[in-house]
């Protein structure tokens, strides 16, 4: 079954880094239980992990700024008390949009150190040429970690993991539930998805690769994988994501190495059998193998310093 896209102008919005463009701000957020005090809400960005409990509430991500309050009024379904923590995954706005929002209501906001970096000055895409600007101070992480963080709340171990090399960006961290058998990816899984690399925030497939090798080494058959965009998954469906972008990698880096141009490279097709599946409106075929050209053409250049 195909999975349904996301909404074209909210993905654009994203990936442009424009936080002030337009798009269809949804009725309610999705609600979706995963666990006994573990939901997952589902907005416009990206896909937000709720632990609540006696112990309080930790949200993993927070959508874009126009929706902050229907994702407020999404985990107030679940409980009625408030967001105590942030802990984003990265630092593009579809995932720390509503920082801002949860901060000035008291809740403390907790990322790797690359994350506030970057969002305290402003970001150039590469991708689109888009600026996204500086983040206020009151939504900056006010914790910040180098390797990894852990919080004890709710009867779970919630284990923030920063990965070892960059991957979707540099300040990337995978967020494990252990007694629940969670995990959230962020942006190194997109489920049914072309996923983004992100160039100019220190982004390389090869990063990515190596992120999703160091997850799957630690979940079995019944883990419930939380992608940074895209249906909740599972093992089987991480593999399936890993398996063409391993492969799509290996061809482009193959026709660099050979030293075909973009165009060549482009015409070469080397993403035909999965662009049915895996394209989407703002990530197309040949978009998609642009990107991943440059992701390769950095690599090798790195590896040969």
């Amino acid at each position: 079954m195909k999975l349904a896209k996301p909404s074209f102008v909210a993905l654009l919005c994203m990936a442009a880094g424009t936080a002030q463009a337009q798009f269809a701000v949804p009725d309610a957020a999705r609600v979706e239980k995963i666990a006994d005090g573990l939901h997952v809400v589902m907005g416009v960005g990206g896909n937000i992990a709720l632990s609540s409990g006696a112990d309080g509430v930790l949200i993993v991500d927070d959508d874009m700024p126009p929706v902050a309050e229907k994702i407020s009024a999404a985990i107030a379904t679940v409980t009625d008390q408030p967001v105590d923590m942030v802990l984003n995954t990265h630092w593009h706005f579809d995932h720390t949009g509503g920082n801002q929002f949860f901060a000035e209501q008291g809740a403390l906001i907790v990322a790797h150190d690359n994350v506030r970096a970057r969002m305290a000055v402003d970001q150039v895409s590469r991708l689109t040429n888009g600026v996204t600007k500086a983040s206020p101070k009151i939504a900056l992480p006010v914790v910040t970690f180098d390797n990894q963080i852990s919080f004890h709340l709710n009867g779970q171990t919630i284990r923030a993991e920063h990965v070892k090399r960059p991957a979707h960006t540099d300040g990337d961290a995978i967020i494990y539930f252990t007694e629940a058998n969670v995990v959230h990816m962020g942006d190194n899984f997109f489920n049914g998805l072309y996923p983004v690399v992100d160039i100019s925030a220190g982004g390389t497939a090869d990063g990515m690769l190596a992120a999703i090798d160091a997850a799957l080494a630690r979940v079995d058959a019944d883990t419930v994988i939380i992608p940074g965009h895209g249906p909740v998954s599972d093992r089987e469906g991480l593999r399936q994501f890993r398996s063409m972008l391993d492969t799509v990698n290996q061809r482009i880096r193959a026709l660099v190495a050979q030293g075909k141009t973009a165009d060549e490279v482009v015409a070469a097709k080397p993403t035909a059998e999965y662009d049915e599946k895996w394209a989407w409106e703002f990530m197309p075929a040949e978009r998609w193998t642009r990107l991943m050209y440059d992701s390769a053409v950095e690599a090798i250049a790195m590896e040969n310093n």
